[in-house]
């Protein structure tokens, strides 16, 4: 082992001044076959200890080639997976972040080596460490990665953040994805980069491809949207999901995501959104696959009251089954979120009916004490889903609004336009009457019969065709109804 000690480090030292000679000229491909000759012998010796203190000695050289340095640093991490103990394989990668650390030329390099030091520390179950490690990279500003890679990178930044429940953190990373990018062309050719233009490397096989990004994309966001029981933003993924042609095209895969956004679009409330939503769903064709659900979704579209236990007794069972599909259960508060639902559907179809009702009456349609009725009819315009007021010691409820002094004049305004409108075609109508029964009688008075034979076309007496009084013209009539 002396004698191997000592052929390995004269090796090397003959190599190391080589590797100066070839630095002072300038010589990078000499430089740069150098120093991968330098690791390929530490790495066949299998001395890497060696090989650790060389990476860091031939990286400290003065007037080091950025060449070189990267040479070896992509060298050194085929090594990586080759190592033969875990602690060996955690002291190369630190040795190589510290060598790459602040180099521009490298920085690819460096987020391919936290990655893997940070999947260590996670299948070491130290997630609080991982998440820390990926965070301290920003590949957005990477240049020369190429875009699936980024996105990757930063998905898995939030999913450790989502695992450590930093939930603030994760909503700040997943904005640096837009959802547009999502929707890009891959099948175009891609453009060779012109002269001056930074290349972009090729992304590593393990990298997903685009569409698979965006269902990891979805499947997280949908994570973080459950920890506030936002439903609606939650039925949105789901719906972006349902989009992807393979989830579209398998209907083992479509099924399971199309019967979550119609539980979600139940849970969420009434909104113009939700209502949108919930309109875009029912015209789908395959929904028909799963009636039970068309029959829900009609339900809510429907201006009609829903009984509450009815309306559970039978969809219950679909309602427990969804823990054993894709997603899991709906949420904790699901089935209390479900029944407010309905309740709030409920008053919103007694508004459009009524613009008074006791709240007694109330209370009997909802199915409710009095108490629990005007406490979820409170909770509704405090939201400004619904305009009502209630005369407590009357008991009556009136869901008329008041207008302002601006809607009332506006009101007026129209109301006086549309008056000058028909005075203006009466005056019209009534002219041209006019001038109809003029021509009827000079007709009458000029052609009649000659029965006394005279000569045609004179009147037997002397008569003078009556006048009838003058309206003037259409705009002479709009100037007389002016004072309005």
């Amino acid at each position: 082992m002396e004698n191997g000690g000592g052929d390995l480090e004269a090796k090397i030292e003959m190599l190391l001044n080589v590797e100066k000679q070839m630095r002072q000229v300038g010589d990078v491909a000499g430089t740069r076959k150098a120093v991968t000759d330098i690791l390929q012998l530490c790495f066949e010796a299998g001395s890497w200890r060696t090989l650790n203190d060389q990476i860091v000695l031939i990286s400290k050289r003065r007037g080091q080639l950025k060449q070189a340095v990267q040479a070896m640093v992509q060298q050194a991490m085929q090594y990586i997976d080759q190592t033969p103990d875990l602690d060996t394989k955690i002291e190369l990668i630190k040795t190589l972040n510290s060598v790459s650390a602040g180099k521009i030329y490298v920085e690819i390099e460096r987020a391919r080596l936290i990655k893997k030091l940070a999947k260590i520390k996670e299948e070491q179950g130290l997630i609080a460490e991982a998440a820390d490690l990926m965070q301290e990279v920003a590949v957005e500003t990477f240049g020369a990665m190429a875009k699936t890679e980024k996105i990757a990178f930063i998905l898995e930044q939030v999913r450790l953040c989502l695992d450590r429940e930093d939930y603030v953190r994760a909503q700040i990373l997943s904005r640096k994805i837009s959802p547009r990018v999502f929707e890009a062309d891959t099948s175009k050719e891609k453009k060779k980069p012109k002269e001056g233009e930074a290349i972009v490397e090729e992304a590593p096989a393990d990298i997903p491809s685009l569409l698979e990004l965006k269902k990891i994309y979805y499947q997280l966001m949908i994570r973080y949207y459950a920890h506030s029981n936002n439903y609606l933003e939650i039925c949105r993924c789901y719906k972006s999901i349902y989009e992807i042609p393979s989830v579209k095209e398998d209907p083992a895969q479509w099924i399971p995501v199309l019967r979550k956004i119609c539980w979600y679009l139940v849970l969420s409330p009434h909104d113009p959104m939700q209502s949108s939503l919930l309109n875009s769903t029912l015209e789908d064709k395959n929904l028909s696959e799963i009636p039970h659900f068309r029959l829900l979704l009609k339900q809510l579209v429907t201006m009609e009251v829903i009984q509450w236990t009815a309306l559970w007794d039978t969809f219950k069972d679909e309602f427990e089954n969804e823990r054993n599909m894709l997603g899991g259960s709906l949420g904790e508060k699901a089935a209390e979120d479900l029944k407010l639902r309905v309740i709030e559907h409920n008053i919103l179809v007694v508004s459009k009916y009524y613009s008074r009702i006791t709240l007694k009456r109330l209370a009997d349609l909802l199915c409710l004490t009095v108490q629990e009725a005007e406490k979820h009819l409170s909770d509704m315009v405090v939201s400004k889903a619904l305009v009502a007021k209630i005369d407590r010691p009357m008991g009556v409820i009136c869901f008329q609004t008041v207008k302002d002094s601006n809607d009332i004049l506006n009101s007026w305004a129209m109301n006086l336009e549309k008056l000058l409108d028909l005075v203006e075609k009466s005056c019209h109508q009534i002219h041209k009457e006019t001038m109809v029964h003029k021509a009827a009688l000079k007709v009458l008075f000029y052609i009649g019969p000659n029965d006394s034979g005279q000569e045609p076309g004179r009147p037997s007496l002397p008569l003078q065709a009556p006048t009838f009084p003058s309206f003037g013209s259409r705009h002479q009539i709009g100037s007389m109804s002016s004072p309005f």
